[in-house]
């Protein structure tokens, strides 16, 4: 059988296609992301981005409902907006399989909190898997289908960004064809309304019995036994850690980490001497072990907070004190904007006008660090325009004179339109900015619904965002190119004055598409350089002051997007073709 080096993201989606998966959904968001820009890659699965993670949860149950199976990915803040639906089709139950992979960030790589997915399903009371290296996450999600089907119950597989992003040997096997299954009229089981609801709970609680008492014998759940002195019960890549800070210990190592096996777990606790429970973040399954009587070892010894390590461990655990070399001294490199990025031109504008911008999530969000110091809030997805309009509502229309809302183009369409649409059937007034670049930036470039290409490339409907915002009753609409910062300027001085709501579009692509090629550099010329260092002030990488006061361009940073030369007032920046 051909085996070959995968990440995690890439397994789950061959997994997926082994499982004989035939629709995927999905929203953009790290460290989830590669496992839809692979599943598409298989022709046998329909695979989507949708406008965002609840529309993606729909369309999967959707599809479960029909008779085939289906799975949804997202990062953990998506499983969030995904809730509504997930919630509700725990009682539901399922037809085709159905499966959510959740993947949570230790350690806030790229995500605006540390939550544990774990404790989602939990609530959900949803099943969990836990895989903790590539060949597992591939092994896991047939399972996850196998279990969906078995226990008519939606099914979480929760990864890490440990877990996604690394590499490891995966073996592959033939796609199963799973035939569909019958779709049958069921209103009791389908339709949740209360009467309805209050029966399927209580299916929902007897299945999490079955699932806790069947899980004893899952061969998921392993059991490696070694010396007795310290036995540790862990799960996902925290095992990794485990086995190489703590090589002789006992360990109980769990695949489904929701419902536990209480029989398993009270079996393996009674033949150690010292037990040890390594999860990351929640103590979810140190407390539930405690609850019931057995004494262990977790978060009294070891953080809530970030990613574990061997050498944690061992100090944790073994109290030794590790000795490791002193990390090279390199110049911190803060976050920014690249070269050539239109969101830099136009946060530019806002701060030369002195304007608060309540912001939202996307590269954009980098407005709110040195130099630019212009988004003043972020919260989540959409919510930029509902703070503005609250802050409106709080203080009224003239304190929010100084202030504009910043949302990206398709978080817009993400969870945007609602709030857009709360501001003008509440009689609100604010204006909001939408920086459009032509893509969903910071997940890396993937296409969205005014774009006019789908997951696999094909050419559909592209949303007119002008249009769009037309139809939700906002009168005043503005187009500008990002890059024109007097029209710019001009245009929001004008519209933060009116009394209702209004939408300036700030447009230009993001610099790192494949279809922005630039023909252009920007050319320093140290004659006319009067040192003032205005062109500095944006803050562009590809711009550096030389010890005599005078400025230099990289070439090879420089994209010639002109928003240096277009401030200098003494023709000492020149953009020339090349």
């Amino acid at each position: 059988m051909e085996k070959k080096i995968m990440l995690g993201n890439e397994a789950i989606a061959r997994g997926a296609y082994e499982a004989g998966v035939k629709v995927s959904s999905a929203y953009p968001g790290t460290p989830s992301t590669e496992i839809s820009e692979n599943i598409v890659k298989y022709p046998e699965i329909y695979a989507e981005w949708s406008p965002n993670e609840k529309v993606a949860m729909e369309v999967a149950i959707g599809a479960s409902m029909s008779g085939v199976r289906a799975i949804a990915s997202m990062k953990m803040v998506g499983v969030n907006v995904a809730a509504d639906p997930l919630f509700t089709v725990s009682y539901i139950g399922v037809n085709g399989g159905l499966v959510l992979v959740a993947a949570d960030d230790p350690g806030l790589y790229s995500s605006q909190n540390e939550q544990d997915s774990r404790c989602v399903a939990r609530v959900a009371q949803i099943p969990v898997l836990e895989p903790a290296d590539s060949a597992e996450a591939k092994e896991y999600t047939k399972a996850a289908f196998e279990i969906s089907e078995k226990y008519d119950c939606p099914v979480m597989i929760r990864t890490t960004t440990r877990l996604a992003h690394s590499q490891g040997v995966v073996e592959l096997n033939d796609r199963v064809e799973i035939e569909d299954k019958v779709y049958e009229r069921n209103i009791r089981k389908n339709v949740m309304m209360p009467a309805n609801a209050k029966l399927r709970h209580v299916v929902v609680e007897k299945r999490l019995k079955d699932l806790a008492e069947d899980a004893c014998t899952m061969p998921i759940n392993t059991v490696e036994m070694k010396d007795t002195k310290i036995g540790v019960i862990t799960s996902g890549i925290p095992y990794q850690y485990v086995k190489e800070a703590l090589p002789n210990a006992s360990v109980l190592k769990l695949g489904l980490v929701h419902p536990l096996p209480k029989k398993l777990i009270e079996e393996f606790a009674s033949k150690v001497d010292t037990l040890y429970v390594v999860e990351e973040l929640e103590p979810l399954i140190e407390e539930q072990v405690k609850s019931w009587g057995i004494k262990c070892h977790g978060k009294d010894i070891l953080t809530l907070q970030g990613e574990y390590s061997a050498n944690m461990l061992r100090k944790a655990i073994l109290n030794e004190e590790v000795k490791t070399e002193e990390p090279a001294q390199v110049p911190a490199r803060p976050p920014i904007l690249c070269p050539g990025c239109p969101h830099r031109s136009t946060f530019t504008v806002l701060k030369e006008l002195n304007l608060h911008a309540a912001g939202d999530i996307g590269c954009y969000t980098l407005g709110a660090v040195a130099p630019l110091n212009v988004i003043d809030t972020t919260v989540c997805m959409g919510s930029s325009i509902s703070t503005l309009h609250g802050m409106e509502k709080a203080k009224g229309k003239e304190y929010i004179k100084d202030w504009v809302a910043v949302i990206g183009d398709s978080t817009f369409l993400h969870t945007g339109i609602n709030s857009l649409l709360n501001m003008v059937y509440n009689k609100s007034t604010g204006t909001v900015i939408i920086v459009d670049n032509s893509t969903t930036g910071m997940t890396g470039h993937q296409d969205h619904a005014a774009t006019g290409k789908t997951l696999k490339g094909e050419a559909t409907y592209a949303v007119d965002l002008i249009d769009l915002c037309h139809a939700l009753g906002v009168e005043y609409v503005t187009v500008v190119n990002a890059f024109d910062t007097e029209t710019l300027k001009k245009t929001v001085k004008e519209e933060v004055a009116r009394d209702a709501v209004s939408v300036i579009i700030s447009q230009a692509p993001c610099a790192l598409l494949k279809t922005n090629v630039s023909h252009k550099k920007c050319v320093a010329i140290p004659d006319k350089c009067k040192k003032c260092g205005i062109c500095l002030k944006p803050g562009c990488p590809a711009i550096t002051k030389k010890a005599d006061g005078t400025i230099a361009i990289d070439d090879t940073m420089c994209n010639g997007c002109g928003l240096c030369a277009s401030r200098c007032k003494f023709g000492a920046i020149e953009t020339v073709e090349v």
